[in-house]
């Protein structure tokens, strides 16, 4: 069975298109949108909003930087 249904196929070639032509604007910011996979994000995005067949975003970023952990001064 397919992950995704043809709203979320609809909605992420409409949003490529737009990042091709240099049209497709970020959320809030207002930003132009160059990176591909923040144009699918938000293809994806809609077609959530939009009732489509789109699986569930995964909670959070999996990525994490190791280091040292910094402690506050207290004063």
């Amino acid at each position: 069975m397919a992950k995704y249904g043809k709203k979320a196929q609809q909605k992420v070639k409409r949003a490529m298109h737009e990042r091709k032509r240099g049209k497709l604007r970020s959320g809030r910011s207002g930003k132009r949108v160059t990176s591909r996979k923040q144009a699918i994000a938000i293809g994806l995005s809609e077609a959530r909003r939009a009732g489509g067949k789109v699986p569930r975003k995964r909670g959070g970023s999996r990525k994490r930087k190791g280091g040292r952990k910094r402690s506050r001064k207290s004063s």
